[in-house]
């Protein structure tokens, strides 16, 4: 049966690519013969469709999502000492940049089954020195915005969003509105890494915000700090996306909701595959934000995960464990008021989770395949 199965991956990229080829190939020719590599006029469509499609009065490309989040933080003037609470359980990228501005991370345990920020768990992490939250839209979906923002006005606090995971859900308020996650908060951040959902062919990122005194103060400093060439008001840094990527976004901006389309059919086959299995958790879908799966994460229970990734390794299926440690048990972030124990969710989750192949090309074929694997490890 494996023969007649094409390889599997865990993202598709060269799948996708060829249905896009004709699109993708002459849009870079087109920025090759323009020589416009950098700021050119790729970047200012795509950032003007990108604002359109989002909702949101600015978008700010730049090279990265950490740089995103580093110039978020800049342009809100957080300082050396000020707390930022952010997840526990995310890419390290979360924190790093907390700690690369000498701000200081303050780490907070996430919801069993949603895996985003615990909103009781922030309030109890707030002192006088807090100044910024940083909600991590984990696997495809939104944390819980609205609780989250009511919680920081009350406090006075900046919000951040890391939406690096979940760019095209939308958050439902409990009135019915509706808004994009990344669009909520005083910045949202977003990577347009190859393997994100909506991904670049190299590295790239942007901010996203509705003011525009943040959004002027975020385009200075992503640009040396200059908005006239060669005067700098502000200490900055060189973050720009090249016009090869935005040109490519463009397109792949065009197919993004039937790319989270094909996402949500993949993981709904998964979840009916997976139903009432003892041993198995499937992700839980939030009543706050549709799911667009740049992630499908189960939960195991009672199971050895290194001896069921070994098993479907031998039929050459990739599953991946997002994330392995906790930030507060990673040698770099260690800090003595943490301890092992601490968070007992997110330690339950980083020795429980694996995730399967979740990309726009899969098919039932491929999917029957992988879920037969599964369950046949767990029989």
């Amino acid at each position: 049966m494996t023969t007649a199965i094409k390889k599997i991956q865990m993202v598709d990229l060269s799948g996708q690519y060829e249905k896009i080829k004709t699109e993708v190939d002459s849009a870079i020719a087109n920025v090759l013969q323009s020589s416009a590599f950098i700021n050119g006029p790729e970047v200012k469509s795509f950032q003007a469709e990108l604002e359109k499609y989002l909702g949101v009065k600015h978008v700010i490309p730049c090279a990265n999502g950490t740089d995103a989040l580093q110039i978020a933080m800049m342009a809100l003037g957080l300082k050396y000492g000020d707390e930022v609470i952010t997840s526990n359980f995310t890419f390290v990228a979360t924190a790093e940049v907390i700690g690369l501005l000498g701000l200081t991370p303050v780490l907070v345990d996430v919801y069993p089954g949603t895996y985003t920020l615990d909103i009781a768990a922030v309030e109890k992490a707030i002192t006088p020195k807090t100044k910024a939250i940083v909600p991590v839209h984990l696997f495809g979906q939104s944390a819980e915005m609205e609780q989250l923002m009511e919680l920081a006005n009350k406090h006075n606090l900046y919000v951040i969003e890391d939406n690096a995971q979940a760019i095209g859900a939308d958050y439902i308020y409990s009135s019915g509105k509706g808004a994009k996650a990344g669009t909520i908060g005083h910045f949202g951040t977003t990577s347009f890494f190859p393997s994100k959902n909506l991904g670049g062919y190299g590295d790239g990122g942007a901010l996203f915000t509705n003011d525009d005194e943040l959004a002027k103060k975020a385009r200075s400093i992503a640009n040396h700090g200059s908005t006239i060439q060669y005067y700098h008001d502000d200490i900055g840094v060189n973050s720009r996306l090249d016009s090869i990527q935005a040109a490519i976004l463009r397109i792949k901006l065009r197919h993004l909701d039937e790319y989270c389309a094909a996402r949500q059919k993949a993981a709904a086959y998964y979840d009916k595959a997976f139903a009432n299995h003892p041993n198995i958790k499937t992700p839980e879908r939030s009543k706050h934000s549709t799911h667009v799966f740049h992630q499908y994460t189960l939960v195991l229970n009672n199971t050895n995960r290194n001896k069921l990734r070994e098993h479907l390794a031998a039929k050459a299926i990739p599953a991946m464990i997002y994330y392995p440690v906790p930030l507060h048990l990673q040698k770099a972030y260690r800090a003595p008021r943490y301890k092992e124990g601490d968070f007992p969710v997110t330690e339950m989750l980083c020795n429980s989770v694996l995730s399967l192949p979740i990309h726009t090309e899969l098919d039932e074929e491929t999917l029957k395949f992988i879920t037969d694997s599964v369950l046949e490890f767990l029989k």
